[in-house]
């Protein structure tokens, strides 16, 4: 990691509206990915304050439960947020009556399919989008490979990522939800991951 984003994350570690806000003046095509799982209306928040009409990309895998489609339609209203989806080339109709159901996690066609219904999406949306930095509400108590990321970075591709919020807590998010009078998600199912430990990958690659 270079000198000058190690000061930044020393600097802003434990402040991440400051982080938000040093981000975008950095960016002249920032983007704020979002799958709607629990707390995520956070990130969507302290993004959508800061610059109203930043983009929300949402990489719609087409397996998400109905609380999160029913979650995803309450806080885009609310927020009024500028959405950009993003779904695989094929519906999961289209899909399942191919292949059938969604593999299990230790189906050796499991890496297909994240690929097909998250990661190719993902990968499409940077071509089209061609952002300079990416917000994301990665957290490090989430698995134990984004307890090693640091709250910013810069990916072989130069693209700035950003995750304000890698340091806080399940409570810090909670407490933020609650001050801003903010919807929650308590029914959220990632396929790619299945377990709630377990990393899907995208992280990894980006």
């Amino acid at each position: 990691m270079s000198s000058e984003l190690e000061a930044i994350n020393n600097e802003f570690a434990n402040n991440p509206q400051g982080l938000v806000e040093w981000a975008l003046a950095q960016s002249s095509r920032p983007i704020c990915t979002t799958n709607f799982r629990p707390f995520e209306a956070v990130i969507l928040h302290m993004v959508s304050q800061a610059r109203p009409d930043i983009p929300i990309v949402w990489m719609d895998s087409g397996y998400n439960t109905e609380a999160t489609y029913q979650f995803a339609d309450e806080v885009i209203k609310q927020l009024n947020l500028n959405i950009v989806s993003f779904v695989p080339r094929r519906t999961r109709a289209h899909r399942e009556a191919l292949e059938g159901p969604m593999p299990g996690i230790d189906d050796p066609r499991h890496a297909a399919f994240t690929q097909e219904v998250k990661i190719e999406p993902f990968e499409r949306a940077l071509r089209e989008m061609q952002p300079d930095v990416w917000f994301t509400a990665l957290r490090a108590e989430d698995t134990p490979e984004r307890a090693k990321m640091q709250p910013v970075s810069r990916n072989s591709d130069g693209l700035l990522k950003v995750a304000p919020l890698l340091q806080w807590s399940a409570k810090d998010m909670y407490q933020y939800l609650q001050a801003h009078n903010l919807p929650n998600n308590f029914d959220y199912f990632d396929p790619t991951k299945v377990e709630e430990k377990r990393e899907c990958g995208l992280h990894l690659q980006h």
